[in-house]
């Protein structure tokens, strides 16, 4: 049983009112444009959403995760698209620099980011390596006093967005442990980007596909330790998939609303909807989902705030994502239903709530990859 303290309960509201102000008002025109309109970025800055959890120096806001997890409910609530720029660009991106950073790049980074003056993307995943990250090919081959990367990244949120990008790539031929972090400004010359079109969901965010032609970045460029690149990474998407949990459970709250909203108005055989008893079941199914996967959510939110181990962390978010980003899907999909035929036009949200629902069991480990760290934290024995 969780019992918000006044601080989380004003971040909550905080976050509700925005987005009902400025995001849900835009979210099916953003849908059908393919992207946002980015002074939403600027906007999240203002309130100090891409600062969350950063040090009051950087120009961030000192909360604890869960607030920050908070935020990232009602983000997914309003548009998942929304909720995704801040996961990665605050949770994988200048948390990174955050933790790992030397004091001159976070000088020249995190005040950026936090104020929303600049995007971050997480350059990880390539076309051929994406539950296997220790298996990535870009390289960095030292060259004097600099780094020169060259390979490809594929399905990177941001992508075309960013100023600066956390790329991952191959420094030694040791598998996961000869891989290192290295942060690019995406303005440098062999950078090139493009936008990946035709999404199924989250169709208002930057996905892209990064190129790396010989780019040239200096040694005060690297992230942390050379061949310590994996152990970031790694530590970074087992926090941020408390976020994506967080965007699920705030997805499948969205589809709920609207379908107890509409039941209640939408009248057949001289009732409304609402008065029926397979209705009502889809709905409080629902309900119990979205609640069972919220207080997931959050107890692996209140580990990371109370210090918890990093396995006890990694097994607690994959929980959380596992759970969340399913019932976002069953969730969405049951209460499409409530709407019959109306579910299926984009003049209602459902098809997207549904849409954008789908790629959560998908980005950050896929769900059958969360059962293998489940099921290797139960036995001991790793079957992947």
């Amino acid at each position: 049983m969780f019992v918000l303290d006044d601080t989380q309960r004003e971040i909550r509201a905080m976050a509700a009112d925005f987005v009902e102000t400025e995001i849900t008002p835009h979210a099916r025109d953003w849908d059908r444009a393919e992207t946002v309109d980015l002074a939403i970025v600027g906007k999240l800055g203002e309130l100090g959403f891409l600062g969350l959890g950063i040090a009051e120096e950087y120009g961030g806001t000192e909360v604890d995760m869960l607030s920050y997890i908070l935020v990232c409910e009602e983000l997914g609530r309003g548009d998942s698209a929304v909720r995704g720029i801040v996961s990665v660009s605050l949770g994988l991106v200048t948390k990174s620099i955050a933790a790992h950073g030397t004091d001159e790049q976070k000088r020249r980074w995190l005040p950026e980011l936090t104020a929303g003056r600049a995007l971050g993307c997480f350059a990880l995943t390539e076309p051929d390596s994406g539950s296997d990250a220790a298996s990535l090919r870009t390289k960095a081959v030292r060259d004097g006093d600099d780094w020169v990367i060259s390979g490809e990244k594929m399905f990177i949120t941001n992508g075309t967005w960013a100023k600066v990008a956390l790329v991952f790539a191959r420094t030694s031929a040791e598998g996961g442990k000869g891989i290192t972090a290295f942060l690019v400004p995406t303005d440098t010359p062999g950078f090139t980007t493009t936008t990946i079109h035709g999404k199924l969901g989250l169709r208002g965010q930057a996905t892209a596909a990064l190129s790396f032609e010989e780019v040239r970045v200096p040694d005060s460029a690297r992230l942390g330790a050379v061949g310590k690149g994996l152990g970031i990474a790694l530590g970074a998407l087992a926090k941020g998939r408390i976020s994506v949990a967080a965007g699920g459970v705030g997805v499948a709250q969205a589809a709920l609303d609207a379908a107890v909203r509409y039941s209640t108005e939408r009248t057949q055989f001289g009732q409304p909807i609402a008065a029926k008893q397979l209705v009502q079941e889809l709905l409080a199914d629902s309900a119990v989902e979205i609640e069972s996967a919220r207080l997931l959510t959050w107890k692996a939110a209140a580990l990371v705030d109370a210090g918890a181990s990093r396995e006890e962390v990694q097994l607690a978010s994959s929980m959380a994502k596992l759970a969340a980003s399913e019932t976002a899907v069953r969730v969405s999909n049951s209460c499409l239903q409530v709407f019959g035929g109306y579910g299926f036009i984009d003049e209602y949200p459902m098809g997207k709530y549904l849409r954008d629902a789908r790629v959560l069991t998908l980005y950050e480990g896929t769900s059958q990859l969360q059962k293998l760290i489940i099921g290797r934290a139960l036995t001991g024995v790793d079957a992947m």
